[in-house]
Order: C-alpha cells, then sequence, then structure tokens
C-alpha cells in the first residue's frame, strides 16, 4: 500500500524543486492561519458536528496565494479538533513517515507512496523536512470512487510547543488530469501536559463528485465521508488501539481466557493487518478493478480478481466481492447486531453452527464495542477459530472477521509471529447516510439510516497463473446477495416489532 518509490518514473526536475518549496511555504502559511481561526473564517456545520470553511471569508483572506478555484470542481472544506494521549514527536513521526501514516489511517488511505525527499529536516527531528507525495483516500465501498491526490508535505515546528504539516496539491506537475485538486490541508499538533497532544485538522479539497453514487452523496458532500473530522477520529481510534497493544495488562482477557501480554500484542497486530486486507481490498482504488456482476449501483454485487503469488500472509487465487446498500436503521443498531455472536446466525449462511465468544481483547476508549475477538464453533472436530474485530466511532465503524487454523492462533498466542499467518479477511463497513440524525420515522436516505459495505473473499484456485472459474464468481456472488437479504430481514424486521 506504501512505498518510497517514485510512480512516474522520472525524479523532479532540479528547476521544479524551488518552486515545490516555495508553494509549500505559502501552504504552510495559510494553514498556520486557518486552523486555529473562528468565524467568520470558520462557521458552525448545521448539525454541530464540525467547522465548516466561509469561502467568501476565505477568497478574502487568502486572495489567490495558491492560485485560483478551479471553477469546476466543488470545494470541500472542514476543520476538527481533539485530545490523543500519544506524544507529540511520535504524532509527527506518524504523518511523516509514509508507512507509518499509510497504516495508521488504513481506512482513508487506500495506497500512498513518497515520490522524493526534498528536505529530511533538521537531524534529529523533521523540522523543515519536504517531501513528494502521492496517496488515493478512499471510503470503504464500491460505490464511492477514490481521491488521487499529487502533493508536498512539509513540516515545521513553529515554537517549543507546536508543531504543523502542511500539504498542497502540485498540479502544474500533473502527469494526468485529476478530479481532486488538494488546497493548503494538515495539521497542528500541539504537547498538551501527561503525554497528551491536541491536533486540529484541516482538510480542504476541490473536487468533482459527479461519480458517486446516489445513496452516497449526502455523506460525501457533508464532509463526513473525507472530511476533517474523519481524519481526526480514525486517528483516536487507532492511537487507543496503539495504548492498548503497548499496555502492560496482566495475563487474561476478562473472560476467564488466560492470554498473555505477548499473545495479545500478537493478536491484535494480527487483527490490524486484517483490518488493513478489508480496507484497502473493498474500495475503488486505481489499483484494482471491479467488475458489476448483475444489477446496477447499490443493487449489484461488485466482484474483484486478485492473484497473489509472493506474500506470505495471502492465499493465492482468491477472488472479492463487495456490495453497498442503504437500510432503514441507525448505524449503531447495525454495529450491535452485526458484531453480537448471538446475532450470527442470522446473516452468516458459512457458519451454519452456533458461535461462542472464548476470548476477548478489549481496546482502550469510550467505545465498549471496541475489541479484537476469538469465537469458535460449535460443531464437532473445527479446526478453526474466527478472529473478529469490531470498531467504531461517530464516522463509522466495522465488523471485520477471518477463520484461521486453531494450530496458527495458539501459535501467535504463544509469541508466534502474526504476520505469516493466511487471512481471507470478510466484513462490513457500516456509516451513517447522512450529517443528521433524524429521532423520528426513518424512511429515505439521509434521515438516520445506515449506508452499508458487505465484502467477503474466497479461494478459489491454488495455483495462482490460472484464471477464475465462472462457478466461482457467481458461487461468490450468490453468498454476498444472500446475506445481505438475510441482514435487511433481520435488522429491519427487529425495528418493526
Amino acid at each position: 500500500m506504501s512505498s518510497s518509490k517514485n510512480m512516474y518514473g522520472a525524479g523532479l526536475s532540479e528547476a521544479d524543486k524551488p518552486l515545490i518549496a516555495e508553494l509549500a511555504v505559502a501552504a504552510m502559511e495559510e494553514l498556520v492561519t486557518m486552523a486555529p481561526g473562528e468565524a467568520p473564517l470558520w462557521i458552525t456545520s448545521t448539525d454541530n458536528s464540525l467547522k465548516c470553511l466561509d469561502e467568501d471569508e476565505y477568497l478574502c483572506t487568502f486572495p489567490g496565494r495558491i492560485g485560483p478555484k478551479d471553477m469546476g470542481l466543488k470545494s470541500e472544506a472542514s476543520r476538527f479538533s481533539d485530545l490523543f494521549f500519544m506524544n507529540q514527536l511520535k504524532l509527527v513521526e506518524i504523518m511523516m513517515d509514509v508507512n507509518q501514516w499509510s497504516t495508521m489511517f488504513s481506512g482513508i488511505v487506500s495506497r500512498a507512496m513518497t515520490i522524493e525527499v526534498l528536505s529530511a529536516g533538521m537531524a534529529g527531528n523533521y523540522d523543515g523536512a519536504l517531501q513528494v507525495m502521492t496517496a488515493e483516500f478512499q471510503v470503504p465501498s464500491p460505490l464511492v470512487p477514490t481521491r488521487e491526490n499529487y502533493f508536498v508535505r512539509y513540516c515545521k515546528k513553529l515554537d517549543n510547543k507546536t508543531w504543523a504539516v502542511a500539504d498542497v496539491s502540485l498540479d502544474s506537475m500533473r502527469p494526468a488530469s485529476n478530479q481532486c485538486r488538494r488546497r493548503p490541508s494538515g495539521c497542528l499538533i500541539e504537547h498538551w501536559p501527561n503525554g497528551y497532544s491536541k491536533v486540529t485538522w484541516v482538510e480542504h479539497v476541490e473536487v468533482d463528485n459527479g461519480a458517486v453514487h446516489d445513496i452516497y452523496k449526502l455523506i460525501v458532500n457533508s464532509g463526513l465521508a473525507f472530511g476533517a473530522r474523519r481524519w481526526v477520529k480514525t486517528l483516536r481510534r487507532q492511537c487507543e488501539r496503539l495504548t492498548s497493544a503497548m499496555a502492560n495488562i496482566p495475563a487474561g482477557d476478562g473472560r476467564g481466557a488466560i492470554i498473555t501480554p505477548e499473545g495479545r500484542r500478537g493478536m491484535l497486530k494480527l487483527a490490524a493487518r486484517m483490518a488493513l486486507s478489508f480496507y484497502t481490498g473493498v474500495g475503488v482504488s486505481t489499483g484494482q478493478r471491479w467488475t458489476t456482476l448483475s444489477g446496477s449501483g447499490a443493487d449489484g454485487v461488485n466482484i474483484m480478481t486478485r492473484m497473489n503469488i509472493d506474500d506470505p500472509g495471502k492465499p493465492p487465487g482468491t477472488i472479492r466481492a463487495a456490495t453497498s446498500f442503504w437500510i432503514p436503521v441507525p448505524p449503531k443498531k447495525v454495529f450491535d447486531f452485526l458484531r453480537d455472536v448471538n446475532s450470527r446466525s442470522k446473516w452468516d449462511i458459512i457458519s451454519t453452527s452456533e458461535v461462542q465468544e472464548v476470548a476477548q481483547i478489549a481496546n482502550y476508549g469510550p467505545d465498549a464495542g471496541n475489541c479484537v475477538s476469538l469465537l469458535h464453533l460449535n460443531k464437532p472436530n473445527s479446526s478453526q477459530i474466527i478472529v473478529q474485530e469490531s470498531c467504531a466511532d461517530s464516522t463509522g465503524s466495522y465488523v471485520i472477521y477471518a477463520p484461521v487454523d486453531i494450530a496458527k492462533i495458539n501459535d501467535v498466542l504463544n509469541g508466534g509471529d502474526p504476520d505469516y499467518v493466511s487471512l481471507l479477511p470478510a466484513g462490513f463497513a457500516i456509516h451513517p447516510d447522512g450529517p443528521g440524525q433524524n429521532a423520528g420515522e426513518i424512511l429515505e436516505v439521509g434521515t438516520g439510516g445506515s449506508l452499508l459495505t458487505f465484502a467477503f473473499q474466497i479461494l478459489v484456485d491454488t495455483v495462482p497463473t490460472e484464471k477464475f472459474s465462472l462457478q466461482g464468481i457467481s458461487t461468490l456472488s450468490g453468498l454476498i446477495k444472500c446475506t445481505a437479504d438475510r441482514i435487511k430481514l433481520a435488522v429491519v424486521g427487529d425495528l418493526n416489532v
């Protein structure tokens, strides 16, 4: 998903570099002004969830410094802040290391590369670091195209307590036309007492949303899908996860199972790789090709074929399918239903027997649903355990799972390397259908329902050079459709009881 390799081949010319540095400095100045700004530059959104930019005031404050607005694109700008239990310098390092950054924001960043490092910054830190990057940003659904950006990232220490990381698109150097332009965006990272940091995030783009499916247009246009709030909430959830992984917790999981600290870290690492595989496999990245098998838009099942030859953590010869649809049920109700082992038999047509949770590793944070569970199939001679990760915040929630051989899980629990455990993740991405929740009757998209994406994959051939059979594709499509129908019947039926 990430690399330091130049995806465009030739490096930047020497003539380009001073222009890029000048643009980065201008972007930093704009970010530092925008991030702490208040009215009239920033106004509160209609649902009071985040700050949105007043475009007229913005144009008056920054008249043409980064270039004129592209009249064919729509402006999206938002700001959001939160506190994190993480060292300030560690957060700076995450932002400036493409591998850490793309992993931390794996639900948003589908691909990322460093094209060229123009400056590594001061010795021992990233003050003055300047690097040209490319990245794709996604919503985990085949119905929302990714946003590709080619940009420069600049890191600067503003004072003894504050760092800033600024991005801005390099449109004039782009090798091909693009439907998303990144205006000055980024974050301020402030030192707070007792190991905390405050992050203020600004997300500002110009974009063409014409290819977004109708059921996702409200969440995308409102800024919930790609805006500052989603970046900050994702960062908070991941920081809580890292805290949980590093904590020195006595052996046990609160349910009687004996899980050592080493086993706990191994399971969280395995679950993180499982989630990463799910995120990067369900969106519409330029590195992946989807084919709609039947129906159109939200009524169709999207199929992607992928060959794997040299990744020991992924079986060769797999196909993946996904579908997204709207249901008139609030996201929390859908999340609680899908993560509950007692509800699993209502939708999981693969696990025909009852499922029992035999261990749970909770993540730090306010939501008790954020955890990694080990689920056992109650059937004779079963040799598999289901690893399940459930995580949620106000911008989206996920239930991701994969069957794993019991012997492999025991090896990880005893300190073995989780990177060599083969995984075929499946799962759900659950998003609100719009910026507000309607307390009354839920009848249509945008009134408090959920946008649900279900993705599943199967191993159809152990010889990765052979083409996938139509029978395998048909089987996977049928599994997806049947599961979606069962979920709709179960959760909508429960709502009407």
